[in-house]
């Protein structure tokens, strides 16, 4: 019997792109639950999801809340006793914001071959992106991780996290270990009693940093499609990759360019629920929620169109992302400026995107909140539009608050 545990973290992370999460758990022979773990108020949004993906994939998935933030491994501590209901073999842990193919099977398969507390899924990005993720140097022969360092300062190795592991019931010791030593550490700083800091534990720093080479930690290498959603631009890359998967794995889930329809071109995904005006042009690498509408001659293209949302007549939409229950007036422009790994480098990966640089904010992808209005003939170019704002002119290269 397996579970799985999906970190979702703050509201930012929950819908809906751990749905690919959670289909990759479900398709795991054995799967009995998965658990979500977050620390905000499950809203709306995230409970209907929930629902939705219960029926669907006819397995029990619930939300955990945690009582503070408490770091990528104190919520498997705190939550230890339902992680562990009905002693499963093992457990997956992902972390929320990665994009994958998720290749269970074959860490499952490594771990029954080889059974350790820890198996941690790696990859590969060049010497100088290495830096921006936790890096591990592995034993060649036996993939044991020797050596461990989250975003180290200087090259370590080009193989690096990928946020995604296979636990053992075992793995849970050396985080009650860690948490006892926060706590210990605690009552020496205040006053006795349970320390509220105590439950905060870093699975990387604390654990795999502490625990490698001491024959606990394995890796095991995948060259299949990987990426970390930190931005907006990471995300549209995160969804192009998805989509070009679906032809091998889902090509039913691609819109079909036909008689009387929009015209679609490259890889498009269209929810059954959203109404598109045959005169549309869609695609490449567009996706489509649940209930949109898209009016006659618009153009979109390398964009998500997120639940509720409106194109008026001949909008045009490029590099954004439209947020649930906004509109986009007709003849209005919206675009953004892609940010791509080197497409001549195979082990490049997405840069971490900041914001600003000299008080200025930097091209990137155009990001319209939810419940946006964009007024007719307007253009927003480069811009991050918060949400239930209602726009009365143009914008570049701005943050409208």
């Amino acid at each position: 019997m397996l579970k799985a545990v999906i970190l979702i973290g703050g509201p930012q992370k929950g819908v809906p792109m751990i749905q690919h999460h959670i289909e990759a758990c479900a398709q795991v022979p054995g799967m009995q639950e998965i658990l979500l773990i977050g620390f905000y108020q499950p809203d709306e949004p995230l409970t209907q999801f929930l629902e939705a993906a219960q029926q669907e994939f006819n397995l029990p998935v619930r939300y955990l809340q945690e009582f503070a933030p408490l770091g990528t491994g104190g919520g498997l501590y705190h939550f230890r006793d339902q992680i562990l209901a009905g002693s499963p073999e093992a457990f997956f842990v992902l972390n929320a914001d990665v994009c994958s193919d998720f290749p269970l099977s074959a860490m499952l398969e490594a771990h029954r071959r080889q059974r350790h507390p820890f198996l941690l899924l790696g990859t590969t990005a060049n010497r100088t992106q290495s830096l921006n993720y936790g890096c591990i140097v592995e034993n060649p022969q036996t993939h044991e991780v020797l050596h461990y360092v989250e975003k180290p300062s200087t090259f370590i190795s080009d193989i690096i996290n990928c946020g995604i592991y296979l636990f053992s019931p075992e793995a849970l010791k050396p985080l009650r270990d860690v948490f006892q030593r926060n706590q210990q550490d605690g009552q020496l700083e205040d006053s006795p009693g349970l320390w509220p800091g105590a439950g905060t534990i870093r699975l990387e720093q604390d654990v795999f940093s502490a625990l490698a080479g001491q024959g606990q930690i394995y890796v095991h290498l995948t060259d299949g499609i990987w990426s970390q959603i930190k931005s907006a631009g990471s995300a549209l890359y995160a969804s192009r990759l998805y989509l070009s998967r679906y032809q091998d794995t889902h090509p039913e889930r691609l819109a079909k360019h036909t008689p009387g329809g929009p015209w679609i071109r490259g890889n498009v995904y269209i929810h059954p629920t959203a109404k598109v005006a045959p005169s549309a042009v869609l695609g490449p690498n567009v996706s489509i929620g649940k209930g949109v509408t898209v009016g006659e001659g618009v153009r979109l293209r390398e964009s998500i169109v997120l639940h509720g949302a409106t194109l008026q007549e001949h909008t045009c939409v490029l590099h954004s992302i439209v947020g649930w229950g906004s509109t986009v007036g007709r003849w209005a422009r919206v675009e953004g400026t892609p940010s791509d790994p080197n497409p001549n480098d195979p082990r490049a990966r997405m840069d971490s995107e900041s914001l600003f640089k000299d008080g200025k904010l930097l091209p990137a992808i155009t990001i319209l909140g939810c419940r946006v209005r964009i007024p007719a003939e307007v253009l927003i170019l480069n811009s991050i539009v918060l949400p239930h704002k209602e726009l009365s002119r143009s914008f570049t290269n701005q943050i409208i608050l």
